[in-house]
Formats: structure tokens, sequence, C-alpha cells
């Protein structure tokens, strides 16, 4: 029974922290999709 709460315990954390990790990327891939629209929009003008 200690070993099911304390796998279900690691596991949680992991799932976490992915879920962390995971929006981290997202910003940045949307910081960098700004940062190249707006690089494009500088040039054709």
């Amino acid at each position: 029974m200690k070993k099911i709460v304390a796998l279900t315990i690691i596991a949680a954390a992991l799932a976490v922290s992915a879920c962390n990790t995971v929006a981290g990327a997202g910003r940045d891939v949307s910081a960098a999709g700004s940062a190249v629209a707006a690089t494009a929009e500088d040039a054709k003008n």
C-alpha cells in the first residue's frame, strides 16, 4: 500500500512539472512568432 501511495505522489509531481514545461515552451514559441511577424511587418514597410 505504501508503494502505491509513493508511486502516485511521484507520478503527480512528474505530471505537474511536465505541464509547466509545456506551457513555458508554448510561451517561447509564441514570443518567437511575434518577433518574426514584427520583423516581416517592418520589412514590408
